[in-house]
């Protein structure tokens, strides 16, 4: 993948992002990166909260791109009076999008302000941005294949954004979120622009938690999942469940061809913690 495999997309507001000719995919639609990226992504890590209790976090970035979810994410923290040292770790097999970003910047918006850092990080891997003395981000890319989860600090948040399912089954497979679970051994959230029940019941049967997300554009709602049921402000109900066993699209990814919930996961999903005790 080079950088000219990409086109910019003028969505109906005005602004631009960026499409894979490859694989047909639009980064960031209908709103634009940045709207999309604060409302799912950023908005739910309640970093402000989060670093008052604990002024050096990890944060893993899977599916660097075009770079919108880091920025979006360094945005946020200029903006956080607390002093803080964070490692933010962006995965991706490639910094084709993110050239391309870099050099249609002025269109793009978003990483004009962040050109010298993003230049960095695309020539050398790494970046030490410094806001205010004791406000310190070291960004680093970690080139590879995410699901062989390349060595990378341990995570407290993940913003996890690769391509969908369709194009990129591996990374929502039942297999490889038990895996990435397995990895996360302190408590940590996982945001995502899914809205799938398939990729939530895979995301449970995985060993999470999970609960709606934010909004955005033409969603109703995204997915959080978390290590544990406190980090969730609105966990997925007896109600949810309900709509697992009536639908037809309910069977976790990657172990069956797509169809109903197979009875053995059903019953591992009524035993989970989350909702073990319901009696449905």
């Amino acid at each position: 993948m080079s950088a000219d495999t990409f086109d910019l997309v003028q969505l109906k507001d005005g602004s631009h992002t960026l499409r894979d000719r490859l694989t047909g995919e639009t980064f960031h639609p209908v709103v634009g990166p940045m709207i999309e990226a604060r409302a799912i992504h950023i908005a739910p890590l309640q970093l402000a909260r989060r670093l008052r209790e604990n002024p050096r976090l990890t944060l893993w970035d899977v599916g660097l791109g075009a770079a919108a979810n880091a920025i979006a994410l360094l945005e946020n923290l200029r903006v956080v009076e607390d002093d803080f040292e964070i490692v933010l770790a962006s995965f991706d097999q490639t910094l084709a999008p993110a050239r391309f970003a870099l050099e249609h910047a002025e269109a793009l918006d978003y990483p004009m302000a962040w050109r010298k850092e993003l230049g960095e990080l695309l020539a050398t891997g790494a970046t030490s941005i410094r806001f205010d003395t004791g406000k310190i981000v070291e960004w680093i890319f970690v080139e590879g294949d995410f699901t062989r989860f390349p060595p990378a600090p341990v995570p407290d948040a993940v913003i996890y954004d690769p391509y969908s399912p369709a194009k990129n089954a591996a990374m929502w497979s039942l297999d490889h979120f038990t895996g990435l679970r397995r990895r996360l051994p302190r408590p940590a959230v996982l945001t995502s622009y899914s809205r799938s029940t398939a990729v939530r019941v895979t995301l449970l049967l995985a060993g999470f938690f999970v609960g709606t997300g934010n909004a955005t554009g033409e969603k109703e709602e995204t997915t959080l999942a978390a290590t544990d049921l406190v980090l969730l402000d609105r966990p997925l109900s007896a109600e949810w469940l309900q709509r697992v066993r009536r639908s037809t699209k309910s069977a976790p990814l990657g172990n069956h061809p797509g169809g109903p919930i197979p009875e053995n996961d059903w019953q591992r999903l009524l035993a989970h913690p989350q909702f073990f005790g319901l009696g449905l």
